[in-house]
């Protein structure tokens, strides 16, 4: 993979993956190798999270095209070795927070898709994009349960802040 192409986003946006059935299979060991490699990395690599967290849903019937998604994300790994988070020392202590969903973007489950993250000051301390639990209804729907995900985390952070006996500055901004 050091000689691949380099790829300028973790997967292409017109991308849409799904059970794939026709397709022909791979093997779920090395394809679970790969996802597992890649989940580690989340851990200090949001802007991979969506992508991965889409192509680990295919890990009991993997197919190439599943594959081919995977080889992408890494071969954008290669070219961006340098990206990851970055906490600047003396920032301010206010907690922000954006969150924003999708309507019904899972092709198989009709599900939506909720992203969030929260800063502290200028530093990314929390983030997170999953499949919403249930169908929601409406895109309004889908916001609201986005919205009620990234309150509760921000409630935690705040709660977590408080244990330590740090408070942050009252302007709480949820966008």
């Amino acid at each position: 993979m050091n000689e691949a192409k380099i790829m300028p986003t973790p997967m292409h946006p017109s991308t849409s993956l799904d059970k794939d059935e026709k397709g022909k299979d791979v093997s779920e060991k090395e394809y679970r190798g790969m996802i597992g490699s890649l989940l580690y990395l989340t851990a200090s690599r949001p802007d991979i999270v969506f992508s991965v967290g889409l192509c680990a849903r295919f890990q009991s019937s993997p197919k190439e095209s599943h594959l081919t998604a995977v080889k992408r994300i890494f071969r954008y790994l290669v070219g961006t070795p340098d990206t990851g988070l970055w906490y600047k020392k003396g920032s301010h202590f206010v907690l922000i927070a954006y969150c924003d969903a999708d309507y019904a973007g899972d092709k198989l489950e009709r599900k939506s898709t909720s992203g969030a993250c929260q800063f502290l000051g200028e530093a990314l301390v929390s983030w997170c994009c999953r499949k919403q639990n249930t169908i929601a209804l409406s895109t309004t729907e889908a916001e609201y349960v986005s919205a009620a995900n990234c309150c509760s985390q921000v409630i935690w952070i705040k709660n977590q802040l408080e244990d330590f006996s740090l408070s942050i500055q009252d302007q709480n901004i949820l966008k």
